[in-house]
């Protein structure tokens, strides 16, 4: 697979045997509502990250195959930017694209959201796989399980 347009020219995502991650939830919006809870910038920049949402920075959303993705945040005094390309995009079922850090461009993961009718609510599963080592798995599963549960928790609060 070919790096991202804004990685390094040696970033390259990484064997399948590398470290991943899977996390499901049932969440109580229809699929259409979490697809765009995850496409429409000002409804992203109101539950991603680990700050607010004056803290966001959702720079470029250019969700279509090839488009590319820039977010940035600060957190801790820090400001963190990750990058990616869209790789597959499928309104309302799922959406596949690279992810890196700007402070490690080379180090190119993947992510797969899938999003499926269950009743009136959404089984969403989030797979993020061929990351560099273990620490980076851990500290991903930590940002990720943290975002998912503001994200149900704007569904719950009738923020999104």
């Amino acid at each position: 697979m070919p790096a991202p347009a804004d990685a390094s020219a040696s970033g390259t995502v990484r064997d399948k045997t590398s470290p991943s991650l899977t996390i499901r939830r049932r969440i109580d919006a229809a699929p259409a509502r979490v697809w765009s809870a995850w496409t429409d910038p000002e409804k992203l920049a109101r539950w991603w990250g680990p700050g607010t949402p004056q803290d966001m920075r959702v720079t470029r959303l250019d969700v279509r195959e090839g488009g590319a993705f820039h977010i940035g945040f600060g957190f801790q005094g820090e400001d963190h930017d990750v990058h990616g390309v869209y790789q597959e995009v499928v309104p309302g079922e799922r959406l596949v694209f690279t992810w890196f850090w700007k402070s490690t461009p080379e180090r190119v993961s993947l992510v797969t959201l899938t999003f499926r009718p269950d009743g009136e609510g959404c089984l969403f599963t989030l797979h993020h796989e061929q990351f560099f080592d273990e620490a980076a798995r851990l500290g991903h599963t930590r940002g990720w399980t943290a975002s998912i549960d503001k994200l149900e928790a704007c569904f719950a609060q009738g923020d999104i």
